[in-house]
């Protein structure tokens, strides 16, 4: 379970350039989610082998100073509500403003690690300028200079300590299914219909919104942990909030689960927040299966069902090999349906293909279509096996690993699928040298 640490501080003072540094040479999880009005970015980092979760709470450019303070504060808000530690970030160009010291007056009041980071200190002059950052209150402060990197090393060694302990004791490896998608798609109702009973789980006590809400299930035979994100309604906020929200959320429980149940309303359509969603859940190897709520509100042709499928592989293309079932949580429709294919997924991402198989199935495959030789050089695969890993990878050994290009990459991925199902999991493939 990764923690999370939340950048904020007023527009302008290098957040992005920070963020980006943070995450350089890792894909940002969700990129530029956009909530109603700006981007918010979200992106996995290591500092000495610990990965944590940064976001970057983005600077808001519109409207008038209320307009805008207002937002601030509402952004550091959420940031508090669901981060693990913060770093707030000044410039040294500009001094102490009064935006800083509201936010400084609202981080003042949080129990959680603050981290004053002082930007653009890049010379010895600045330095010194840095110490007017004492008044805002927050005790010591890191001069940084986000563009060039110096001084983050002894601030993130300082965050990176501050970080709870990774907390997730595995219990009796039962497995975890985490129902994620937008608001309102279904979330809830889908797991009120599971459990038979009304319970929209929310935690009302302060500092509980750490982790989705964990339900045991076991009916027709199945056991399992549901992990529920749909009780992200505590705050009375509006709707823009809502989504960072719900995109918090599903952040923490893809992370923290095998299987993603990724609902959505067939009304709207697979539009970029389930994307986003969708794609968080493929870049952290987790289980998918696409469910297509609301179904019995849509207007039927003869093959809408067919379209509106072919359309969502369309955006998901080239991890097209996920289960989409069409449902209807009102009518109770295809629910059971949904969990039994959830398990196979689940069983799929922990699946061992023994390696003389491997090699009796694809070796004659790949003999008959090697990969395309290279500046004169032809690539032979000797050996295939899959690797240890908790979810399904693959090692071809060859001469050659440098010239094996994507495209034959995925064939060799495409033929592992065929053969083997691993429907509803991302496959990793990696060439070595035999």
């Amino acid at each position: 379970m990764s923690s999370i640490v939340a950048i904020v501080g007023r527009p302008n003072v290098g957040k992005s350039t920070f963020f980006n540094r943070l995450i350089q040479r890792r894909e940002a999880i969700v990129d530029a989610v956009s909530g109603v009005t700006r981007d918010r970015h979200y992106g996995k980092s290591d500092w000495n082998g610990r990965e944590f979760t940064v976001i970057d709470t983005g600077g808001y450019v519109l409207g008038s100073d209320d307009v805008f303070e207002a937002e601030i504060d509402k952004q550091v808000e959420l940031a508090i509500d669901e981060a693990d530690a913060i770093i707030f970030m000044v410039d040294v160009e500009t001094g102490v403003t009064g935006m800083d010291e509201d936010v400084a007056n609202l981080l003042r009041k949080v129990n959680k690690p603050v981290f004053l980071a002082v930007n653009k200190v890049d010379n010895n002059k600045r330095a010194e300028d840095a110490v007017e950052f004492y008044a805002l209150g927050l005790g010591e402060y890191y001069n940084i200079a986000s563009v060039s990197g110096s001084g983050t090393g002894d601030l993130l060694d300082a965050v990176v300590k501050a970080l709870p302990e990774d907390d997730y004791v595995e219990e009796a490896e039962l497995p975890r299914f985490a129902v994620v998608g937008r608001p309102n798609a279904g979330k809830s109702s889908f797991i009120n219909a599971l459990i038979g009973e009304e319970r929209y789980i929310v935690t009302d006590i302060a500092g509980t919104t750490r982790d989705a809400i964990d339900t045991k299930y076991n009916q027709f035979g199945f056991e399992f942990n549901l992990v529920d994100t749909a009780g992200i309604r505590r705050k009375s906020k509006v709707k823009e909030d809502l989504e960072f929200y719900s995109v918090m959320r599903s952040v923490r429980a893809i992370e923290h689960c095998d299987v993603c149940l990724l609902v959505l309303d067939a009304t709207r359509g697979f539009d970029g927040q389930d994307q986003n969603i969708f794609w968080l859940a493929q870049r952290n190897r987790k289980g998918i299966v696409i469910l297509v709520n609301k179904w019995d509100l849509v207007e039927k042709e003869t093959n809408s069902a067919r379209d509106f499928e072919r359309k969502i592989r369309k955006e998901i293309e080239p991890f097209t090999d996920v289960p989409i079932i069409f449902i209807s949580v009102l009518n109770k429709q295809r629910i059971f349906k949904a969990i039994e294919t959830a398990v196979e997924v689940y069983n799929n991402r922990s699946k061992k293909v023994k390696t003389s198989v491997l090699n009796e199935v694809l070796l004659p495959i790949i003999e008959n279509n090697p990969p395309p030789a290279l500046k004169g050089k032809y690539v032979k695969i000797k050996y295939i096996m899959q690797l240890p890993t908790p979810q399904p990878q693959f090692a071809f050994f060859c001469n050659l690993p440098q010239y094996v290009k994507e495209p034959y990459k995925r064939f060799l991925e495409n033929q592992i699928r065929e053969h083997f199902d691993f429907k509803g999991v991302p496959i990793d493939i990696y060439m070595r040298k035999k």
